[in-house]
């Protein structure tokens, strides 16, 4: 890590946080907050509640060192710190003007943005915390919407900080976004294939059989001495697999998966795989663990073995490991593409929800979302309904 990093994540003590505000909000930028260690900032995370990897000090960590220098310099978080001299809530935040429904306005939503494609996010908020000073803090920034995206489904604290923005007068929408498949997790492989399809479960073992039968079959774990050839693999093969395109051609998200995978693999969260076929990696498998929840990332595979379906192969292996080491959920994150319904039918999804003010300029902007969310067919009907 160079000298300018390291003075970026200088230590901070909660104590540091100026004393006047322990009953109030305070405000500060992001980077200093990042000093306060994984420890104190994922202390106020409860896996599989209300959190997910991409709400972890890991990831914002990673976040900075991959992010476009005036974003870092627009985001800062407001903290709530308790009478105790600890933390009761983080909320991580950026003002930035967008366009919304056709207006220019200025939204204030998550630091992190969609760099990297964050989902189930939620606040980092303690149970005893009250959010009103939160809000409080808040009314005195300049924005026109908060608009937070990618928010966990029946995110606890989303829904504590909406009831609050309620009460202080505003106004909150909430609408569903995108489907995030995931899959339980049985006791065992073999009751596992016991829920697919009597064709299903065949065409899995045929595969594995017969790719170990035709060929040298060994699966490669990449850790902290191999970690950088791991994630080159994975680079390339889903580079290949998506004809030149895919995620990790933005330099940036290439670099924050860098600085999150080291982070992980000093915690033995990371799940970088490959499958090597006959001495070399055919395809790749890239995750992290989280609570008691695998999260599938991304993967790739080389073109010149898709009749052997390696890419399947390879999940096959990858879910069987995550029940023999007795997590209870693979989460295959945002996106319902074909090869995800090949291993199963549940979803759940990520929410946009969107805070406008009191006044006549939040109920202008109310009135263009909810026009552009009821299209005229829609809306005519609805008249229609209510004359008959």
């Amino acid at each position: 890590m160079s000298g300018v990093q390291e003075s970026i994540f200088a230590p901070l003590q909660p104590t540091a946080i100026p004393r006047a505000a322990a009953t109030g909000a305070v405000r500060v930028p992001l980077a200093e907050m990042l000093g306060l260690g994984a420890g104190i900032w994922d202390g106020l995370l409860v896996p599989g509640e209300s959190s997910s990897p991409f709400m972890t000090w890991d990831w914002y960590r990673a976040w900075l060192a991959a992010a476009p220098k005036e974003e870092i310099t627009a985001s800062q978080a407001i903290v709530l710190p308790s009478a105790a001299g600890k933390i009761d809530a983080l909320f991580p935040f950026r003002v930035q003007r967008i366009r919304f429904r056709g207006a220019a306005v200025n939204a204030l939503g998550w630091a992190i943005g969609d760099l990297g494609c964050p989902d189930h996010l939620d606040l980092a908020v303690s149970r005893a915390a009250d959010l009103k000073p939160l809000v409080a803090a808040l009314d005195e920034l300049p924005w026109e919407i908060i608009r937070l995206e990618g928010v966990a489904e029946g995110a606890p604290n989303v829904e504590r900080f909406s009831a609050a923005c309620e009460r202080h007068g505003w106004h909150v929408r909430r609408a569903p976004s995108w489907y995030c498949p995931y899959l339980d997790l049985p006791e065992t492989w073999e009751a596992y294939l016991s829920t697919l399809s009597q064709h299903g479960r065949h065409a899995i073992r045929r595969k594995e059989r017969k790719l170990g039968r035709e060929h040298q079959v060994v699966l490669t774990d990449y850790g902290k001495g191999l970690l950088d050839e791991g994630l080159d693999h994975l680079q390339r093969l889903h580079t290949q697999r998506w004809e030149g395109g895919g995620v990790f051609r933005d330099p940036a998200v290439e670099r924050l998966h860098r600085v999150f995978a080291a982070e992980l693999a000093e915690r033995d969260q990371l799940w970088l795989v490959t499958l090597d076929v006959d001495g070399a990696p055919a395809a790749a498998w890239y995750g992290f663990a989280f609570g008691d929840t695998v999260y599938h990332y991304q993967s790739g595979r080389d073109p010149c073995w898709e009749r052997d379906r390696v890419g399947t192969v390879l999940q096959g292996l990858m879910i069987r490991r995550a029940i023999e080491r007795r997590y209870r959920r693979l989460d295959f994150l945002r996106g319902k593409e074909p090869y995800k319904a090949e291993w199963t039918s549940t979803s759940r999804r990520c929410y946009e929800v969107v805070v406008f003010r009191r006044g006549w300029r939040g109920a202008a902007l109310r009135a263009l979302d909810w026009t552009a969310r009821h299209p005229l067919r829609q809306r005519l009907r609805g008249r229609s309904d209510t004359a008959s």
